[in-house]
């Protein structure tokens, strides 16, 4: 039997219906297990042990009356500390300018608090989110359960090591250009970027979503059952669709996949991380599915431009800053975002115009195949302490190009855990494989992903703390 901070959401749930054990219970043995791991590990932000306890209280009233409410009544979850909480401020990773209280819950914790899931923390990110790296200025630093060594990746970084370590079943992380994928792929975990407005977001913009990160696929899809309800203060929202999350049965006989094994551009891929994605690959194939090599989506010119683009709107940002404010940002990120000073307008909206470019290049994929399979990730791992896979200042997207096109062509896509790395560098750490889906088919990502999860039948593994000798 799994210990209580192991079960998934819905094991949970069905615990909680059968009277096995209470909300309470749960919440003081996951209060426990962080008590633990949280002084290595440091993935949460506004963590309040005594309101997450009292509201398992009330939660386990109702259940006990059989009178829950809501689809996760009584399931602890974590929030990106991006995403506003009514009563507390954002700091974005800085804690710098003005920090005002929000006044209201975004969307995604709306929902979340609309169907009475148990808020246990913020989970921490870089500065601006504009990392991935576990590095903050404000958080300090995020260390991977995995190996202590090793970095989470961002910029959902708390949110990636949380979900590693078992804080609980439910992880809300955002995404712009890897954030969820990323240090899901690095941490182990399921990481799900939904379609552009699929899940309400406030504040909104250009390729930036929220998505679940969970320790499975039917987890993730429990998840959307709440984040995707609709929400007017997203105006990129998609209209409301009725969709049986829940749902995930699959024939994938007849299924055109293509794999995409080449980014186009970026770091090299680490042959370990070639070969898993390789096995993943003929997973499908076994299943019926026909597999279609393809050339990547990404090229340089649209990697550079659109870093040309985030330096110019991240320059924007650091300049609503005071001078002294400003040096207290982490040097990589005003290394980076200094070069957005010395672009004229016709470069930045050059960059941008690299955003349409990757549109079109993703969507054509979907004319000749029905999903693509891809790595997450072109490395395996890379020390806790670096910005970034390359620790260049000047270089801080070359491992997004697996991730970035389809948060700029708007499609939905999932990053899985295809098992551990073997080399002596950096052995036992996870490795991601990425499928993805054209616009609006979320649901049929999320069910091809949970065909794949059931047919690698990878053994269940829990991170352990180093013996201090």
């Amino acid at each position: 039997m799994p210990e209580l901070h192991q079960l998934t959401a819905t094991q949970l749930i069905d615990g909680y219906r059968a009277h096995r054990f209470s909300p309470t219970e749960v919440a003081c043995a996951l209060v426990e297990h962080i008590d633990v791991w949280e002084p290595h590990i440091n993935a949460l932000y506004a963590y309040q042990p005594d309101a997450f306890i009292k509201a398992a209280e009330a939660s386990t009233q109702r259940w006990a009356k059989g009178q829950p409410s809501g689809a996760l009544d009584g399931v602890p979850v974590t929030l990106k500390e991006l995403i506003a909480t009514k009563g507390m401020p954002v700091p974005v990773g800085t804690g710098l300018g003005e920090q005002p209280v929000a006044s209201e819950d975004a969307p995604p914790a709306a929902r979340l608090a609309e169907d009475n899931a148990l808020l246990l923390a913020k989970t921490t990110c870089p500065d601006f989110g504009m990392l991935s790296s576990g590095l903050s200025s404000f958080h300090g630093l995020t260390r991977n359960p995995w190996d202590l060594a090793c970095n989470t990746g961002g910029s959902s970084a708390g949110a990636g090591a949380a979900a590693a370590a078992g804080f609980g079943p439910l992880h809300v992380g955002t995404d712009i250009g890897g954030s969820v994928r990323l240090p899901a792929a690095w941490c182990g975990v399921v990481g799900f970027k939904p379609t552009l407005g699929r899940v309400p977001i406030d504040p909104y913009y250009v390729g930036r979503c929220a998505g679940p990160m969970t320790r499975s696929v039917t987890d993730a899809a429990l998840m959307m059952t709440a984040l995707a309800r609709t929400d007017r203060r997203d105006a990129m929202r998609l209209p409301p669709e009725t969709i049986d999350w829940m749902d995930l049965e699959l024939d994938v006989k007849g299924l055109r996949v293509g794999v995409m094994m080449e980014a186009g551009c970026g770091l090299p891929l680490d042959d370990e991380i070639r070969h898993h994605v390789e096995l993943v690959a003929q997973q499908l194939e076994a299943a019926g599915a026909t597999l279609v090599p393809m050339a990547p989506v990404l090229n340089r010119e649209m990697l550079d431009g659109l870093d040309h683009f985030w330096q110019a709107r991240q320059w924007g940002e650091l300049l609503k800053l005071s001078a002294n404010e400003r040096e207290q940002v982490l040097p990589a990120i005003l290394a980076w975002a200094d070069g957005g000073a010395h672009l004229s307008g016709v470069d930045a909206v050059h960059g941008f115009q690299q955003t349409m470019a990757m549109r079109r290049a993703t969507e054509a994929v979907f004319d000749e195949v029905d999903a693509v399979i891809s790595p997450t990730t072109p490395n395996i791992a890379f020390p806790a302490e670096w910005p970034s896979p390359t620790n260049d200042p000047r270089q801080p997207f070359e491992h997004i190009a697996y991730t970035v096109p389809w948060n700029m062509g708007e499609q939905p896509a999932i990053s899985l855990n295809a098992g551990v790395s073997r080399s002596a560098i950096s052995a036992n750490m996870p490795i991601g494989v990425q499928l993805v889906g054209p616009r609006f088919a979320d649901h049929f990502v999320l069910k091809l992903a949970r065909q794949l999860e059931e047919r690698l039948a990878l053994p269940i593994r829990w991170p352990t703390l180093p013996v201090v000798k």
